[in-house]
């Protein structure tokens, strides 16, 4: 996945550019990545950055013009084209699309990290100043994982690259696991891998002759003190920001394509599209042969706006090709995704050969209306051994008593930690970009009166004014139009129906009532209501085509000698499963992919870019930070 990677220390040059390169190369997956470093030996910093080509950050270095200042970016920031003409007025040569940000930085001194807008991590290096700054974006959704030693602070975008470099570091870190198997991911700043943390939101972390000074240029208590806002005047506001936000995310030099759904999110793009911007390309993700209700009226909506519309769908080879693109989806994202986000991938590499960004209206239901998937994912307790079982119960709990203001828990937790894994993999092909992230479209959700806080009569309401005959066509949940006729009501009734028994005929009952499971297939077979609203039938998936692979991974040898499951229980597991009499769907998920990351990150990590050469010959001895020279 792109990002950036980077080493502060004064050890001997020669050692720090060797791990720096050994970095860089841990995150080389993919062919069109184009890569880079910047060293300033002088001030200890070494650091590298790997991104797509054509993309915001592959025409770093970005520099003034005395070049005492550069910045190494991973992610985006958008609004230049609003801060260009100011800083062109200033005097400032932008010799580069995004040289910007280092004139920027120039006017607005530590001010500047808080004008930025966008998902990104980075470091600036101050040449006049002696320091340089690590810093992330406010939710802190472009990762960047650390690890301090005694002589020197490591940093990338994967866990993976500091692996590479520290083997000491090759192993579970107890609470994540915990965390993980609890909530299906890791929460704060904890990870999967011991002594490595996350940066946290909205940090800015000066690196100077003083040594290493940690702050915050941002909390969501400075959004959280606005006051709400009537129904009428939210409403005014809130469109008007949208409309002036979203041309925003259509700047590019390379093609725009729009995923599209029949949802409110992505219909608010639709609705409000830029005339001035060149025209995107629409597309839907969609199943091996059933059209559901995404990609009938996505083709609607785009035929209405005059744009092309294509429709992606599952192949033969996702099955066939499924256990290598499930070990790169574990690599690619460090085990925040495993076996049911496989699809990801496979789906954005199509996306990339057609528009190599993508626009998508994804996290505008929890930004806007308080939608959550972040709950406790209860895997049997026969699964774990006891002393685990009581440390998963505990974070369980844990989350359930979670109070925090409802905008605050979606950017600042949810999308971070819950979601992080599919932007992730989504962005090891594809620029991915939504403007539900937006600082300003944040900012102004915190406003939402509380009568309209799970609301979607903002999101009508837009739709509506901005393209009426757009607000004709209904969601996958029924009419757009807030009132509607008994006909109506009663379609949206069994829509939200159908929407639900998906849910089950995917996911599954929980095991225990699996027995019912017969019952909902002949259901279906007589009256075909599964597959309006769904696509991924990873559990139907895992106990036909890809059984073999499940059977498989479950009876390797170093899983049932693995500390977390009961040896007994994993039989089964995989029988019980695979023959379709109990749903183990999160069970199977967690088990094969805390294995991959052990087999690819532990037991057999090696260099994504070259598997032929072990990353052992290349990691640091005791005695590579043992020399603390100045003279460099």
């Amino acid at each position: 996945m792109p990002g950036i990677v980077g080493i502060i220390s004064q050890a001997p040059n020669e050692n720090c550019q060797r791990l720096l390169k050994s970095m860089i190369e841990s995150m080389r997956s993919e062919q069109f990545y184009i890569s880079g470093n910047y060293c300033v030996p002088d001030m200890g910093i070494y650091v590298g950055w790997i991104a797509q080509e054509g993309s915001f950050a592959a025409s770093q270095v970005f520099a003034n013009e005395e070049h005492d200042i550069g910045l190494i970016f991973a992610g985006e920031c958008f609004g230049a084209a609003e801060i260009n003409s100011l800083l062109k007025a200033k005097g400032h040569a932008l010799k580069n699309r995004n040289d910007w940000l280092v004139h920027l930085y120039e006017e607005e001194g530590d001010k500047f990290f808080e004008k930025l807008n966008g998902l990104f991590s980075g470091l600036l290096i101050d040449k006049k100043r002696k320091t340089a700054f690590l810093f992330n974006d406010r939710y802190g959704a472009e990762r960047v994982y650390w690890h301090e030693t005694k002589d020197a602070m490591f940093f990338a975008s994967e866990a993976k690259a500091l692996l590479s470099v520290l083997p000491n570091l090759r192993s579970f870190d107890d609470e994540g696991v915990e965390q993980f198997l609890a909530l299906g991911c890791t929460i704060e700043d904890r990870t999967l891998f011991r002594g490595i943390r996350l940066l946290p939101p909205g940090s800015l972390w000066a690196f100077g002759r003083g040594g290493c000074s940690k702050s915050k240029y941002f909390s969501p208590k400075q959004w959280e003190s606005q006051g709400h806002l009537s129904a009428d005047d939210f409403q005014q506001k809130f469109e008007q920001t949208f409309r002036r936000v979203l041309p925003r995310y259509f700047e590019s030099e390379l093609r725009v394509g729009i995923s599209l759904t029949a949802g409110l999110d992505s219909r608010m793009i639709m609705a409000c599209l830029p005339e001035s911007v060149q025209r995107p390309v629409c597309y839907t993700f969609s199943g091996e042969e059933q059209n559901t209700l995404d990609s009938r009226l996505a083709a609607r909506i785009s035929e209405m706006c005059g744009l092309e519309h294509m429709i992606f769908r599952i192949g033969r080879d996702f099955f066939t090709e499924f256990a290598s693109l499930f070990d790169r989806t574990v690599y690619v994202t460090d085990g925040c995704l495993g076996t049911l986000g496989v699809h990801e991938i496979y789906f954005n590499r199509m996306a990339r050969a057609l528009a190599p960004v993508r626009l998508t209206g994804v996290f505008g239901g929890e930004i806007l209306r308080g939608v959550s998937m972040f709950k406790p994912v209860r895997l049997s307790p026969g699964l774990l051994n006891g002393e685990l079982t009581r440390s998963v119960e505990f974070f369980a709990r844990q989350r359930e008593r979670d109070t925090a203001q409802p905008v605050t828990f979606a950017a600042f937790r949810e999308i971070p930690e819950k979601r992080f894994g599919t932007p992730a993999a989504s962005r090891s092909q594809v620029c991915f970009r939504t403007p539900y992230l937006d600082n300003e479209i944040v900012a102004v959700a915190y406003q939402i009166p509380p009568n309209l806080r799970t609301s979607p009569v903002p999101a009508y309401s837009i739709v509506a004014d901005n393209n009426s005959r757009l607000g004709e066509i209904p969601t996958d949940m029924g009419p757009l139009k807030e009132t509607v006729g008994l006909g109506q009501t009663v379609k949206r009734f069994l829509l939200r129906a159908a929407f639900k028994l998906d849910y089950i005929q995917n996911e599954g009952l929980p095991h225990w009532l699996s027995r019912v499971d017969p019952l909902l297939r002949r259901l279906n077979s007589s009256s075909r209501i599964f597959g309006l609203h769904k696509f991924l039938h990873y559990r139907s998936w895992l106990q036909r085509e890809l059984a073999p692979f499940v059977n498989e991974r479950i009876h390797d040898a170093q899983i049932r000698s693995s500390p977390f499951w009961n040896p007994s229980f994993l039989d089964e597991l995989a029988d019980e499963h695979c023959r379709g009499r109990k749903n183990y769907l999160y069970e199977v998920d967690a088990v094969l992919t805390l294995e991959a990351v052990e087999r690819l990150l532990f037991r057999n990590y090696r260099p994504n870019a070259n598997p032929e050469s072990h990353i052992g010959s290349l990691t640091p001895s005791p005695q590579d930070f043992a020399d603390k020279r100045t003279d460099l």
